[in-house]
């Protein structure tokens, strides 16, 4: 690994010297499901994660998820100009379309692309966002060979409680949310929760000049969404339900020959699923799932049919769950049922899918162990992941995994016409990591080191394999995801610190060179104080350079983003959000000729508590 040996000395002794000056244990009482696909403390996980809670989402002041998200560890975003165009996420140095994204459990993502519409995904309906790290196919299939990150909407419990917030900002911004969150009580309690929001920016330039297209005009976005989750107790341990979310988002952006013609695109997200929880037994508890998903995106580049596209993706997906405890064990057995549809190419995959999962906890000792097997039109993929940790005490562990993975290869890699190789093969990856992790009298830390070896990459290039001379997709690369990424915190006296750095190098093993778009260094430091009803922060994101292109040719440089907030609760229930992003008003690119924010200012007032 290509990192110098005094940064890692120095990130080492920085470790070192947080674990040495805590000595009393504190266990870490939030609770994670992803990591295991049911309700775990974090203190019990072997797998690295994150979770951003409702209280960094409310005063987040983001246009978009992808926001939020650049400011985690391990994350990296580009984004071809405002909050409502493309965007792209990056785990790890993993390929956008090399990560699993769930909402309330439901697989997001176009069928023909591989990556989730996150331009789509309304920020007012969240609640919080786990994120994990590494391999989790034995747990989720097919591409989630990066990480996976999922969404979590509200849900009810307790007395009824009404939300509300109004924002507005730079580029004539507006933000608006409502909801309603609550239980009727009883035995046969039904719980609810409903919200609907609307977004609306001006934004600015998606391109800028010399680029294929550009047009100096403002390119906006409209958002409007409404989500909803019933459920109710039928028995003790006996549970059904029903959620929902529906999103549309309209957004502007540059193209070639458009003339004054309104170049835009519609994206509709909309997920659906019925689910039922029985505890079938005093140490068995299953859970079974429907769930829908639609991605539907159409491209409108001129006022001509040539100029207009529209590509329909679905998932129809069947899952059922089973935990048994054994003991102090837990066994977890699962099928899948998946179909999947885009209706321009008139094709159809289905996946079943087999898992087996097994945890223990042993004195000072936590182990994991995971199988799993996928069917479908490109054969069978059997993966597997184990896992081992052992706690020192006085809050320190360190763990240890190991685990398989892969990508299915989209409709694009296979039927797009001229483009797609019916013959394309799954990417496979092969991961091993060890963390060190503290928790303790007032201090957080977490060391990792992981090496993701992948194989059957998937490329774009001319000439194809079959000898004519165009450019395809076709299995032909290798490369490997490498890297060192230290996060800690603590509170010296009123004053909240956060820090995480990323060394990492992902290349491209065929050809030597560093993947595009993704930095070798990246950071994010925070920092917020708090004084009586006033809490006031600042966040440092910081990128190193990189390259736009696959051949290393074209560089971005790096960048230093610096954003400052202030939020007052004036009444405990009324709360007042004042932010500024980009405070120094840097000019920077994360994708080359496309546009980026410079110094904005959002304010909102909220009612209620997230």
């Amino acid at each position: 690994m290509n990192f110098p040996v005094s940064r890692q000395a120095a990130a080492v002794s920085l470790a070192l010297a947080l674990i040495s000056s805590t000595a009393i244990a504190e266990v870490a009482d939030t609770v994670v499901v992803t990591a295991t696909r049911t309700p775990q403390l974090a203190a019990d996980l072997i797998a690295d994660t994150t979770v951003i809670n409702a209280e960094e989402i409310a005063r987040s002041g983001a246009g978009s998820v992808a926001d939020i998200l650049q400011r985690q560890r391990g994350i990296e975003i580009t984004r071809n100009g405002p909050a409502g165009t493309a965007t792209s996420v990056y785990v790890r140095g993993a390929n956008a379309n090399q990560i699993v994204v769930l909402l309330d459990g439901v697989r997001i993502a176009s069928g023909t692309t591989g990556t989730a519409s996150w331009n789509a995904i309304p920020l007012g309906a969240i609640d919080r966002i786990e994120i994990v790290y590494g391999p989790l196919s034995t747990l989720y299939g097919a591409d989630a060979i990066g990480g996976v990150i999922q969404i979590f909407t509200r849900k009810g419990e307790g007395a009824p409680v009404v939300t509300a917030s109004v924002g507005a900002g730079s580029n004539a911004t507006l933000q608006g949310d409502a909801g309603i969150f609550g239980s009727s009580g009883g035995p046969n309690a039904i719980n609810y929760a409903f919200g609907a929001g609307y977004e609306e920016s001006d934004g600015f330039s998606s391109t800028r000049p010399g680029a294929s297209g550009y047009n100096a005009d403002e390119d906006g976005y409209r958002r409007r969404n409404a989500n909803g989750r019933v459920s109710m107790a039928l028995a003790p341990g006996h549970e059904i339900g029903a959620q929902f979310l529906a999103s549309r988002t309209y957004s502007q952006y540059d193209a070639s020959g458009s003339g004054s013609y309104d170049v835009h695109s519609d994206t509709d997200l909309n997920t659906a699923a019925v689910f039922m929880t029985n505890q079938l037994l005093p140490n068995w508890r299953s859970t079974v799932q429907y769930a829908r998903s639609e991605d539907k995106s159409g491209s409108f580049s001129n006022a001509t049919a040539s100029g207009a596209s529209q590509i329909d993706t679905e998932q129809n997906e069947f899952s059922w769950q089973n935990n048994v405890a054994i003991g102090q064990d837990t066994l977890q057995l699962l099928f899948n049922h998946r179909k999947e549809e885009v209706a321009s190419m008139r094709k159809t995959r289905i996946t079943n899918s087999y898992a087996a999962a097994y945890s223990a906890k042993r004195a000072n000792h936590l182990f994991d162990v995971s199988a799993r097997q996928d069917r479908s039109v490109y054969g069978s993929q059997n993966t597997g992941a184990a896992g081992y940790g052992y706690e020192f005490g006085n809050g320190l562990r360190a763990t240890a995994s190991i685990g398989t993975s892969f990508r299915a290869p989209t409709f694009n890699e296979l039927y797009f016409p001229g483009y797609g190789l019916a013959t394309n093969k799954p990417e496979k990856g092969r991961n091993r990591e060890v963390g060190l992790r503290y928790d303790g009298n007032g201090y957080n830390l977490d060391a990792t080191y992981f090496h993701n070896r992948l194989t059957d990459m998937i490329v774009s290039s001319t000439p194809c394999p079959d000898g004519v001379n165009r450019s395809c997709a076709y299995n032909v690369n290798e490369a490997t995801l490498e890297g060192f990424s230290l996060a800690g915190s603590t509170r010296l006296m009123d004053v909240n610190l956060r820090a995480s750095l990323d060394w990492q190098d992902p290349r491209d093993d065929t050809t030597g060179r560093q993947l595009a778009r993704r930095a070798k260094k990246h950071a994010n430091f925070a920092a917020d104080y708090v004084m009586g009803q006033l809490k006031s922060g600042a966040e440092l994101t910081v990128s190193g350079d990189r390259f736009d292109n696959a051949p290393n040719t074209s560089r971005l440089g790096g960048y230093g983003l610096l954003n400052l907030y202030t939020t007052y609760q004036f009444t405990p229930d009324w709360s007042l959000l004042l932010r500024v992003n980009n405070v120094a008003d840097k000019n920077y690119e994360v994708a080359r000729n496309y546009g980026t924010s410079g110094r904005t200012w959002f304010a909102s007032l909220r009612y209620g508590i997230r």
